[in-house]
Parts: structure tokens; sequence; C-alpha cells
């Protein structure tokens, strides 16, 4: 059997690191080949801690695997067959600005990660980064494939895939979160339901949501339970959610404060103010330094706490168990890499007729496979009509911001602000992108 190799960008990440570590080297498949883990980032004393995690994990389950770590990117990616990624800088420090920023401007966007006027500029500072891993492929190992986790997920893609000619495919867990909810409802296991969505990254709708053993159609359940739950039960998950089966048809995922990103009457639902605050007279994050704890969600009342609470106190990597993380890109190198074909529940690539009434070249969320042949998705069956006028609508955003971003300008990227569904001002737009602009300038590239 040939080697691979595996090179894994960000490796120094506290949560997406030891998260990719532990599935490379659980793999029983890629165990069979011989297998060089390259780990990469420019922080040494991050990259050092998981170097030695990886070998403490080799260590303990006998794996016969080569590891290295480099700071060079050139090097990290010379030979490699797999590219992971998942980078940020400074990632609380700008997502503050992403969330607070447009609001003072009035633009009442939710959470500020992947869509809204924040999405645009987070999307701007990743795509520099993304595209350097992408560019230095095409230079040292131009036939590998590149597993992005990078958010924004949808606009990262879709400029790796309109700027390069790397073959490159984006993941996220967002459609379990969706499954998990319909289970919930409908009180069954997850493993019961064979469920298929797609859209885009953190807007898939479910087309297919089935009793896994006998085919029996569970939408008319779902629906049933839907209507006799309490109004209030996890509403800030859900309670949107439940608003788009009525009036869309279909079950969204992954969860309120995602796909409320792409809706302009999302705030209606989710009482997110809590995100990233902070008491403006004492002066902004980006001015002091000083972020501000992230309340990612309301459910299981996170601000239910003592008055003075201890230090929160890591746990050491050593003692993690050692169990699969249930991301994908591990089975995807065991199908391309290693000929055994794998079910991938949502992988974001290029459309190319997946979606019927999507355009070909946007990047879609859909089901796929994976094989020695590469990477297949699943046929999936036209959207309902409004359904797709809001994803041809972020489409439309996307090639637009990527257009602003490759060729450094300022109209184009105040075009794709003005496109959101969120802004509802243009003088008001102006000075936000401005200010964004202004604040953000040492991670942006100079607009014309």
């Amino acid at each position: 059997m040939g080697g691979i190799k595996v090179t894994l960008i960000g490796a120094g990440s506290r949560s997406f690191g030891p998260a990719s570590i532990r599935d490379i080297l659980l793999s029983e498949t890629l165990a069979q080949h011989e297998v060089t883990f390259t780990l990469m980032d420019r922080a040494d004393e991050p990259l050092d801690r998981a170097a030695a995690y990886a070998r403490h994990v080799k260590e303990r389950l006998g794996r016969s695997t080569t590891i290295e770590a480099v700071t060079a990117l050139d090097r990290a990616v010379d030979g490699a067959d797999f590219v992971v990624t998942a980078i940020e800088v400074q990632r609380e420090l700008y997502w503050s600005m992403d969330f607070h920023v447009p609001r003072k401007h009035g633009f009442r966007q939710v959470f500020g990660e992947n869509g809204g006027p924040g999405g645009l500029f987070h999307a701007l500072r990743n795509m520099g980064p993304m595209l350097d891993v992408a560019h230095a492929m095409e230079r040292a190992c131009p036939e590998a494939w590149l597993l992005n986790f990078t958010n924004p997920e949808h606009k990262l893609c879709e400029a790796l895939s309109r700027l390069t000619r790397i073959k490159n495919v984006g993941l996220c867990h967002g459609v379990f979160g969706g499954l998990r909810q319909i289970a919930h409802i409908l009180d069954r296991s997850v493993e019961s339901i064979d469920g298929a969505a797609c859209g885009i990254n953190h807007f898939t709708w479910f087309q297919r949501i089935a009793d896994a053993k006998t085919g029996e159609d569970l939408y008319p359940a779902l629906r049933a339970a839907e209507r006799a739950g309490d109004w209030l039960h996890d509403w800030h998950e859900i309670g949107m959610a439940r608003i788009l089966l009525r009036r869309f048809g279909l079950w969204p995922s992954p969860a309120a404060n995602h796909y409320g990103e792409y809706i302009r009457w999302a705030e209606e639902f989710v009482a997110d103010e809590l995100q990233y605050y902070y008491d403006p007279a004492d002066g902004h994050p980006w001015e002091t330094g000083s972020v501000p704890e992230f309340v990612y969600s309301l459910a299981g009342e996170p601000t239910k706490r003592p008055w003075k609470r201890p230090p929160a106190e890591r746990a050491r990597l050593e003692e993690m168990e050692l169990k699969r993380s249930g991301e994908l890109q591990v089975p995807i190198m065991e199908g391309i890499g290693c000929g055994v074909v794998r079910k991938l529940a949502a992988v974001n690539v290029p459309n190319q007729g997946a979606i019927p009434n999507l355009p070909d070249d946007l990047v879609v969320e859909i089901p796929a496979t994976a094989d020695a042949d590469g990477l297949h998705p699943v046929g999936m069956a036209p959207l309902p009509e409004a359904i797709a006028a809001m994803i041809r609508l972020q489409g439309s955003i996307h090639q637009v911001l990527v257009e602003a971003y490759a060729e450094r300008s300022k109209e184009k990227l105040l075009q794709a602000f003005l496109l959101d569904p969120c802004v509802d001002s243009y003088r008001r737009a102006v000075e936000c992108v401005d200010e964004m602009l202004r604040l953000q300038a040492d991670m942006l590239p100079e607009f014309a």
C-alpha cells in the first residue's frame, strides 16, 4: 500500500487541532498505510504542544505514523495528499467587531459569523490566508485535496473554487445538529432516522426525513409533533426552525443563530444581544484588548452562574478521551486515499447540477460519497422556489464578494454589502464599510 501525507494547518488550535489529531491517528484504515502526518502552525509554542500531543496519541495507539511539525507553509504542503485547514487570527477580537460595529450602524444582524455584514468581513480576513494555502498547494502538491473547516465556509470555498485550481471541499457538522433536533422532537434515536439535507453551509434544508429501516416518510409526524410542542421549548435553537417548517415546508439546520444570519426578520426569534456583551463606557474590546466572554446560546442558561466564579481550568490534552469527533475529513481520506467507499452527510462543493434550481457554479452543501475515484455529490430534488430564492441571493453576494477581493474593489465590496438582507440604508452602509475597513486594516487587503 502506498504512503499518504496529511498536512494539518492550524494545528495549534486548542479545539480543532487535538480533535483532528485524534481523528487521523484513530483511523484503522489510514493506519494500514505509511502515513506522514505534518503539523503546521505559525506560532511555535502552540505547535510544539500539538506535536507533543500527537506523539502521545501515537504511542498510546501503537501507530507507526511519522509525525513532523513545521512553521513554513511551502514545506508543510510539499508532497501532501490531503491538506486540512482550520485557521483564524485573534478570532474573538475580530468577531466582536464583526458583531457590534454593524449593529452600531443600525444593521440588526444575527451572530455576525458566516452571514450578514459581519460575515462579509470575516470572509475577507480569511480569504488571503486560505488562498495562500491553495497557491502553495498549486506549487507543491497540485493534485492534493484541500479539506477546509475555516469559516465562513461557503464564502471561502467560493473563493477557492473561483480563484484557484485546487480540488477543495468545505466540511461542517451542522447537518448533524439539525438531525439531532428532529430526533428530539420525534422522540427517536438519531440512528433510526434517514435524513438528507441540502442548501448552503449553515442554511440547509432537509429534503428527506424517513425511518431508516422502513423508509416511511416522517415529515407528517414531525409536523404534528412540532404543533403539539411547548412554544418556548429550546426557543433560541429551534423556535425559528418551527416557523420556517410551517411557512416553507422543510426543516432547516443547524440552529436559528446560524440560518438566522441569512434572513432579515430573524431578529424576532434569536435573542443574541448577550453575545460579546460589554459596557461601552469602559471602552471597546478592539481599543482595550479585553475581549468579553462569548455567550453562544441562551439554551441551557449559560448566564446562570455564581456571582464570583473560579478561573476556568483547561483539561490536559493527555487526559482527553481517545474517540472520533464525527467530522468528515478522515472518511474523505479513507475514501479517496484508501479506496474505501464512504458516505458523507454534507460537503461544500460547486453545485454542478446537484440541486437543479440553483446555479451550477454556486458552492452548495450536499450529501456525497467518497471513493478511490474522488468525491461524488448526490443529486437532490429542486428546492421549493421560496427557499431557492433566498439561497440564490446569498450566492450572488458570495460571487460579488470574491470579485471584490480579487479586484481589490471597494465598489464591489459595497455592492455585496448593499445586497445583504440586513442592510436597509445606503448612507449607513457606506459608513459601516469605511469603519470596518479602518478597524481591520491590518488583516484586510487595501481596497481601491
